[in-house]
């Protein structure tokens, strides 16, 4: 079974139901932790009842800096949003570490951004080096994937659209919030994957809601395809995609087929126009929710609720 473990400003803790356990470790980055799974053995096989969890405030799990990586359009469900309708070749993109946030901080919107979404993804924690070069098959993904990681890929709308700029949209701090758990995975849990179910809801309203069996490009092929010209270490994070139902959408087609015989800037001013009647971008004063679990409660990467609030 999955272990969960919790970071906060005192230390590393063992997730039992409602309580936690403290790990004995010095480990202070989570690659150091990962080196100290025995440590995270003793405390979850301890017969301490703990503390209660919610008396703890969660970090995010995964430290900084340290490279994240994201998957594009990597759901059909967010790939038919998009308006793609034929095969999607695979891509990556960097976001700053400096975006990683916990996963009960406030989001913060610049004064630039009007347009703030969301997309809530499943985050691979790496354990091992992945050097370039390796090739990974599914009964592969232990040796490399110490766990899994909640986290939400804020992106500003106007700026990723206009400038084709997906590091700036995405890297501003509070981005990337993240946890609570750091979920560290047994071998037999992997098999159990494609039963995660990701939801998304802004003020109680379930935006996102799908299971890792609408993904595109799976996790082994993705860290293959990576790996062709990345390498990644331990504690470092991939992003894998974002279901369908995050506030942007493609136009119609006609409506695209018309907007390509304008000029950039004028193209782009008619689609925000029309983008700003759209109630479903982030505002100050929405609280998001988003989970990640398996139906029967065998990996649950837990709750993460982070407000959302204007720069000041």
């Amino acid at each position: 079974m999955s272990t969960n473990v919790l970071r906060t400003a005192d230390g590393w803790w063992v997730v039992r139901d409602a309580r936690a356990v403290r790990i004995d470790t010095k480990a202070v980055t989570t690659a150091e932790l990962l080196a100290d799974r025995t440590a995270v053995a003793e405390a979850a096989d301890s017969g301490e009842a703990g503390t209660p969890v919610a008396d703890l405030v969660a970090l995010s799990p995964v430290t900084t800096p340290c490279r994240v990586v994201a998957q594009m359009v990597n759901y059909r469900s967010h790939a038919r949003d998009s308006g793609f309708t034929g095969d999607i070749p695979p891509a990556f993109f960097r976001k700053a570490s400096g975006s990683v946030s916990g996963p009960h901080e406030s989001i913060v919107r610049p004064k630039h951004v009007k347009f703030l979404d969301y997309e809530i993804e499943l985050g691979l924690v790496m354990g091992a080096p992945l050097p370039v070069g390796t090739v990974i098959e599914d009964r592969d993904l232990p040796a490399y994937v110490a766990g899994l990681v909640l986290t939400n890929d804020v992106s500003a709308r106007e700026v990723q659209l206009t400038k084709t700029q997906f590091y700036e949209s995405k890297s501003y701090p509070t981005f990337t919030p993240t946890g609570p758990y750091l979920t560290l995975l047994e071998p037999e849990d992997f098999t159990h994957l494609l039963d995660l179910r990701l939801k998304l809801s802004v003020n109680g309203d379930l935006r996102q809601d799908r299971t890792l069996a609408d993904m595109i490009v799976r996790p082994a092929q993705a860290l293959t395809l990576l790996a062709r010209f990345q390498t990644l270490a331990p504690g470092d994070l991939l992003l894998t995609g974002t279901p369908g139902g995050t506030a942007l959408k493609a136009p119609p087609k006609a409506v695209e087929k018309l907007g390509a015989l304008l000029p950039p800037a004028l193209k782009w001013k008619v689609f925000f126009k029309n983008q700003a009647k759209n109630p479903r971008y982030l505002h100050q004063g929405d609280l998001i929710t988003a989970t990640i679990a398996t139906p029967d409660g065998r990996i649950d990467l837990g709750e993460q609720r982070t407000p959302v609030t204007d720069a000041t």
